[in-house]
């Protein structure tokens, strides 16, 4: 699949002044770091470390028996929109021992993306609950690891999810895929704003 290792990494254009920040979040090996490396127009920067037997103790590989390295501090990506406008993901680490990062993380961020592994949904309770307490816009992504497959209805009653959420299902490892997710995401920011600026304000209503 066409990712980001296989492209040559892209300058970035000295016009352009409006940078635009994401923040991919989720449980532990759910899919952040792949996600960011599909979608990303240059190589990113990731912080991924070869898991050991000492940390065998304190992650759990439940559902993720297979994988041998971990993010211990965050993910980079960038995709420019235009001539002026850049678009910035981060990709937080997972683990509970890591999350004192995600708030610094959420800080100026226009919206992110929880990605779900329903093998492991209870893991994406703290990403959304965290998510919500920020006022952040967010948009539910299911990362397809060919497990059993669960209807959207069942997944948003699984994760309480409030209506107006945005929920889509993706393939993280395919970038045409997760700029699905981003546009999903972006889109669902405009609608937040629009939906701001025809609100009445308290003045009005007095």
């Amino acid at each position: 699949m066409d990712s980001a290792t296989s492209r040559a990494s892209a300058p970035l254009g000295a016009s352009a002044s409006n940078g635009l920040k994401i923040v991919v979040v989720g449980g532990f090996g759910v899919g952040k770091t792949t996600l960011v490396r599909s979608v990303s127009e240059i190589r990113p920067l990731a912080t991924e470390e070869t898991m050991t037997q000492a940390g065998a103790a304190v992650d759990d590989l439940t559902g993720v028996t297979t994988k041998t390295a971990t993010t211990v501090a965050f993910d980079f990506g960038r995709i420019t929109l235009d001539a002026r406008n850049v678009l910035y993901l981060f990709g937080a680490p997972g683990q509970e021992r890591f999350w004192f990062l995600w708030d610094r993380l959420f800080s100026g961020t226009l919206g992110a993306v929880v990605l779900v592994d329903t093998r492991r949904i209870d893991d994406s309770w703290y990403a959304i609950d965290r998510l919500e307490k920020h006022g952040t816009p967010f948009v539910v992504a299911v990362n397809d690891f060919g497990g059993p497959s669960f209807t959207p209805e069942q997944v948003r009653e699984a994760l309480d999810l409030d209506p107006h959420v945005p929920l889509v299902s993706c393939d993280a490892r395919s970038r045409e895929s997760s700029k699905l997710v981003l546009i999903t995401l972006v889109e669902h920011v405009h609608t937040l704003h629009a939906a701001d600026r025809v609100r009445p304000s308290r003045q009005e209503l007095v």
